[in-house]
């Protein structure tokens, strides 16, 4: 064998090493920011006047990251990894509640404060497990059926088509169990409908304008060869 035969042998090996690695990356990135905004959201903050849950700033980036995934590794993947975060979010929030009820150390700082910070967490993380399954999945299907069914050029244009199908639907369902004052869902975060539309209109816009800032990520990782997974659609 050649060198320069063995130079293109191991030019696959060494891309597909690569390609391994920002996957790794990419899917540690997405659940990081998953469970971020999940523990963030239980601030609302006022930002330029305006009531906006604090994990409104790292959420919508998921969307984004979720399209690098199904492109890097494909679709039955990005479905396996939504519904492993799902679960990951709900071991947080067991075990965090389960902290939280634990009677703290008389001598120690911050007991009271933890309990009551994160007593009401298992809204704000089951609000965003039912939101991100729904919504993320959903984005799944858009993001597939564009590449299949539209076209495979302009990478920026089908993570802006299936992002603005999903996120209404995940600001909709997150805002509607996370932050309802209604006296059935325990632990009110806002006092009032009024403070509840105002955090969904100011995430909506917040959220797209995160997408737009973020669709640029979505040509970190080489485009698949979606003919090929016509065929083989993993």
């Amino acid at each position: 064998m050649t060198v320069p035969d063995a130079a293109k042998q191991t030019r696959p090996q060494h891309a597909a090493a690569l390609l391994s690695k920002i996957a790794v990356v990419v899917v540690a990135a997405y659940i990081a920011a998953q469970m971020v905004a999940d523990i963030a959201s239980l601030k609302i903050g006022m930002v330029a006047g305006l009531a906006v849950d604090m994990g409104t700033f790292v959420y919508p980036v998921t969307f984004t990251l979720r399209d690098l995934v199904h492109k890097t590794l494909g679709k039955r993947n990005a479905q396996v990894l939504i519904i492993a975060a799902a679960v990951i979010n709900l071991g947080m929030v067991l075990y965090l509640m389960w902290s939280a009820s634990v009677p703290s150390d008389p001598n120690a700082f911050g007991g009271a404060e933890f309990s009551a910070i994160f007593a009401p967490l298992w809204r704000i993380v089951c609000a965003s497990i039912i939101a991100e399954l729904v919504s993320e999945l959903v984005d799944t299907e858009i993001y597939h059926l564009f590449v299949s069914r539209v076209t495979t050029r302009f990478q920026w244009l089908r993570v802006l088509a299936s992002n603005s199908v999903s996120v209404p639907i995940d600001n909709l369902l997150f805002v509607l169990v996370a932050f309802s004052p209604v006296a059935f869902l325990g632990a009110q975060l806002v006092d009032s409908w009024a403070v509840a539309w105002e955090i969904f209109l100011v995430n909506l816009l917040v959220k797209y304008g995160v997408t737009l800032v973020s669709m640029p990520l979505i040509y970190l990782t080489p485009d698949r060869d979606w003919a090929r997974q016509r065929q083989d659609p993993r």
